[in-house]
């Protein structure tokens, strides 16, 4: 079973990005504001569905029980983001790690889907650096601080 850290531990993150410029700057933001011990990056879909189920390069792995957090972004190559979230949330062993879909879509049909999907947050890319900066930290406090882990709840 997935564990959850305690709160203000640092968090496990699964990013899930296949634009290289986007994922540096969410990794070295996670790092810079000391949000994620560990960032495993992936660059598409299946790769995210084999990292969290262990499976394909990651069978033998058992890091993707580490998973406390997955950002993820729609526009994938292999399986697109809404598929990869589709499997994380009817799976009884993942459905409760907390999926971020971070993207640079606003379009209305993408967050409802999302949503539909079980999203549990949708954040939209700024294009602007100190913003984005500002976001990373902001999402990274909102889970460590203020957000209530069901695995926690699960506990007592």
């Amino acid at each position: 079973m997935i564990d959850m850290p305690g709160k203000g531990e640092p968090l496990d993150v699964l990013l899930v990005e296949d634009n290289d410029a986007h994922a540096e700057l969410v990794m070295r933001n996670l790092e810079h504001h000391r949000v994620a011990n560990v960032v495993h990056h992936v660059t598409d879909g299946e790769a995210a569905l084999d990292y969290l189920f262990g499976r394909g390069a990651y069978i033998d792995q058992q890091s993707h029980q580490q998973v406390n957090l997955v950002l993820l972004d729609l526009r994938l190559p292999k399986y697109d983001g809404l598929e990869v979230l589709r499997q994380i949330k009817q799976s009884e062993e993942l459905k409760r790690i907390p999926v971020v879909i971070l993207t640079t879509s606003r379009a209305e049909r993408d967050v409802a889907n999302a949503y539909e999907h079980n999203a549990n947050s949708y954040v939209t890319k700024p294009l602007d650096y100190e913003k984005f900066s500002e976001l990373m930290d902001e999402i990274g406090y909102y889970w460590l601080a203020w957000n209530q882990s069901p695995w926690l709840a699960k506990k007592s």
